[in-house]
């Protein structure tokens, strides 16, 4: 038995279980307050939202599809579902990487840019009803960086995902 290994009752004591908890619980919480009002205010689900604005959000409107799949909650066929379903409304469309056949890219098309720019400002004022009143605007400058850095560590290829070139297939 190793004598440096910490009694099981210790664990349970562990603070980064409480760190995981609470992330868990705050994941859960703005999934809850935000989801079904999106919905019902935008007609966009969150899915649709998520990969619309990333789409949005990056330059030229167009990521690969694993780049896509490594910024989203969803899982590689749960994406591919979803850019179904987006290609299907007009929203987005696919293009072949001219330089990779591996690799295809989802563009978002004008239709579904402004459908994302109904929404955008719903969103937003979700967020600011959420967080405005929690931090500080320094506190929240902090509290980015923090999550950005967490976010980098456990899940490296969003961040490759997010910087130039992407992860590169």
């Amino acid at each position: 038995m190793l004598t440096d290994a910490p009694a099981q009752a210790d664990l349970l004591q562990h603070p980064l279980l409480t760190t995981i908890g609470l992330v868990v619980e705050t994941h859960a919480g703005i999934t809850r307050a935000v989801e079904q009002r999106l919905e019902d205010e935008s007609g966009l689900s969150a899915q649709w939202f998520e990969v619309l604005i990333r789409l949005a959000r990056t330059p030229g409107n167009r990521l690969r599809m694993s780049d896509l799949a490594a910024q989203t909650s969803l899982s590689a066929s749960g994406l591919t579902r979803c850019v179904d379903r987006l290609e299907a409304a007009g929203f987005v469309l696919r293009e072949a990487c001219p330089s990779d056949r591996r690799s295809t890219y989802a563009v978002l098309t004008p239709e579904g840019e402004r459908r994302i720019m109904v929404a955008l400002p719903l969103h937003v004022r979700h967020a600011v009803e959420l967080i405005n009143e929690v931090f500080s605007a320094d506190e929240l400058d902090t509290f980015n960086a923090l999550i950005r850095r967490l976010r980098d560590a456990v899940n490296p290829s969003a961040a490759l995902a997010s910087a130039p070139g992407g992860l590169g297939d």
